[in-house]
C-alpha cells in the first residue's frame, strides 16, 4: 500500500479501482481500512482514494490538535500528489466533518460530496467538554475505555458479528495519543451550514435509520441545506451504515457517481 511524505510526516493511502476518482475519508477512531466493503468492490467506473489520517491506521502522527482542516490539508496533498485536480469527495462521521472542511479550502477541486452519519453544525459548549474528558482519558487510560463506550453507540444491535470484531479490533489497536488529538480537533469544528447551502454540485447524504450520534432527523436538516441533494435512511444500520448495510450504500454510491 503506497505512502509519501507530508512534512516529514508518513501518510499512508489505498488507491483502488479505475475511473472518475472519489476521495473517502474515515470516521473516529478507525482507519481507512473501514471502508472495507468499498474497497473490495469499487464502484464501476471509480477509483477510490481512501487515506489513513494523521496517527491513524499507519500514518505518523501529527502535533497540537487534529483539526478537521488539518485532515483536509492533509487529502488535498495527497490529490496534488496524485495530480488530481477535481474529484468527488466524501466522507463518514468525523471524515464528513473533514469532507467539508476540505470544501471549505478548496470548493472549485470538489464536484461531488457524500456526506454518512455527520453533521454540519458545530460543536456546542458542553460537546467541547465531553471532546476534552476524552482526550484526557485516552492520554491517562489508553484506548480500551473509549472502546467500551463507543461500540455501542457505533453500531445497531443486529449488526453482523464480524463487523463488530472488525471494527472493535481496529479502534483497540488505535494510538491514544493520536485518537485524542482528533477528538480535541473535533471540538474546535465550525457551522458549515452557510457553506453546504452554496454548495452547487450534486451531495448524498446517507445515514443509518438507528443512528444514535448523528440521527435521521440531523441528515434531513443537512439535506435540505443542499440543492439537488438525495437522502437515503437505510434501514437497521447504527453510525457506520457503509459498513452495516454495504450491498445498499455501494448500490447508491455507485448510482450517484455514475449519474450526469
Amino acid at each position: 500500500m503506497p505512502y509519501f511524505t507530508i512534512e516529514g510526516r508518513a501518510y499512508h493511502y489505498r488507491d483502488v479501482g479505475r475511473g472518475r476518482p472519489l476521495l473517502l475519508l474515515h470516521g473516529f477512531p478507525l482507519t481507512g481500512a473501514s471502508f472495507w466493503p468499498q474497497l473490495d468492490a469499487p464502484p464501476k467506473g471509480t477509483r477510490l482514494i481512501v487515506p489513513d489520517h494523521r496517527g491513524f491506521g499507519q500514518s505518523a502522527p501529527g502535533e497540537g490538535p487534529t483539526t478537521m482542516e488539518a485532515i483536509a490539508s492533509d487529502a488535498l496533498a495527497l490529490l496534488d500528489e496524485l495530480k488530481i485536480s477535481q474529484l468527488a469527495v466524501g466522507g463518514v462521521s468525523m471524515g464528513g466533518y473533514a469532507s467539508m472542511a476540505l470544501l471549505r479550502l478548496a470548493p472549485a477541486r470538489v464536484t461531488r460530496l457524500v456526506l454518512v452519519d455527520t453533521w454540519c453544525g458545530a460543536e456546542d459548549e458542553a460537546g467541547k467538554a465531553r471532546r476534552e474528558a476524552t482526550a484526557q482519558e485516552l492520554e491517562a487510560k489508553g484506548m480500551e475505555p473509549l472502546v467500551a463506550a463507543m461500540m455501542p453507540r457505533l453500531l445497531a444491535p443486529e449488526a453482523p458479528d464480524e463487523v463488530r470484531r472488525r471494527v472493535e479490533a481496529m479502534m483497540r489497536a488505535g494510538n491514544p495519543k493520536a485518537a485524542a488529538a482528533a477528538a480535541r480537533g473535533m471540538g474546535l469544528r465550525g457551522d458549515q451550514r452557510e457553506l453546504l447551502s452554496r454548495f452547487a454540485g450534486p451531495a448524498l447524504v446517507v445515514v443509518g435509520s438507528l443512528d444514535p450520534i448523528t440521527p435521521p432527523e440531523r441528515a434531513r436538516q443537512m439535506a435540505g441545506l443542499i440543492q439537488g441533494s438525495r437522502l437515503l435512511e437505510l434501514e437497521g444500520a447504527g453510525h457506520l451504515a457503509n459498513l452495516e448495510r454495504p450491498e445498499a450504500f455501494n448500490a447508491a454510491l455507485g448510482e450517484f457517481l455514475a449519474f450526469g
